[in-house]
């Protein structure tokens, strides 16, 4: 493939950085990176990844917009209020970026449709607010060996987290939290509260860790955790050792 004019200007702060250079700006724009969950985390990553260029996005939201979004889910505005997700950020990111594929799933992640949905997407970026999608989408990924970038607020904390499932020592999400907690489909930051920019600080480094993955530059978050305070102002990344008796060995059995 061949730039436009309008690419090389856009692309261009990009382009000029040595680890990325044009190669590694056509791997971006042939890229597909499905995103679920178009709130807090999703808005911030949606809008970096559509900005640096990745070729086909797709957001999962079943939800519409109200008023206790717009605090944090940064993507939506006033005027969006009992508008769709989905299709609302994908018309945002579209004036962003008007050359790559964008795609809205207005529904919810089940059992059923995962396979149809995510099948066609390079990379997972999970940005969901409760247990039962997480493991969900977990489970998905490590069976088709596709790599998930995982995010989770609360409060005053956030944590990120990479796994490569297409590499054999990859943990999961299961060798951290075994077992799907009480009330699975409670969402957190309802009942706990969330900070606002917290969501932001996140959801960059998601986006971030898509970008490495695709490119394969960096040192992989795969096998940690990088664990976020906004009160502290403190980044530790904690090794995660993948479990003898977890899920995601007897899979590879």
């Amino acid at each position: 493939m061949k730039f436009t004019k309008k690419q090389i200007d856009r692309y261009s702060r990009q382009i000029v950085l040595k680890k990325i250079g044009v190669i590694g700006q056509k791997r971006l724009l042939k890229s597909s990176v499905l995103i679920v969950g178009a709130g807090g985390l999703g808005s911030p990553i949606a809008i970096y990844l559509a900005a640096l260029g990745i070729g086909r996005i797709g957001i999962v939201d079943k939800d519409n917009i109200v008023m206790s979004n717009l605090s944090r889910q940064i993507i939506f505005e006033t005027n969006d209020i009992n508008k769709k997700k989905s299709s609302t950020a994908i018309r945002k990111l579209r004036k962003i970026n008007p050359d790559i594929q964008l795609e809205p799933y207005n529904s919810n992640l089940t059992k059923i449709n995962i396979n149809r949905i995510l099948k066609n997407f390079d990379l997972i970026v999970d940005g969901s607010d409760n247990f039962r999608t997480r493991f969900l989408i977990n489970d998905y990924c490590l069976k088709n060996k596709k790599i998930l970038v995982s995010g989770a607020i609360s409060k005053f904390d956030g944590q990120v987290y990479t796994f490569n499932f297409s590499k054999r020592n990859s943990p999961c999400l299961r060798c951290f939290i075994p077992k799907m907690p009480p009330n699975p489909n409670i969402d957190n930051c309802e009942h706990e509260g969330v900070l606002g920019p917290l969501a932001g600080i996140i959801g960059s480094i998601q986006a971030n860790e898509v970008v490495k993955e695709i490119l394969e530059i960096g040192d992989t978050l795969c096998g940690h955790i990088l664990i976020v305070d906004a009160l502290k102002l403190t980044f530790r990344k904690v090794k995660l050792p993948k479990r003898s008796n977890c899920y995601c060995n007897e899979k590879k059995k």
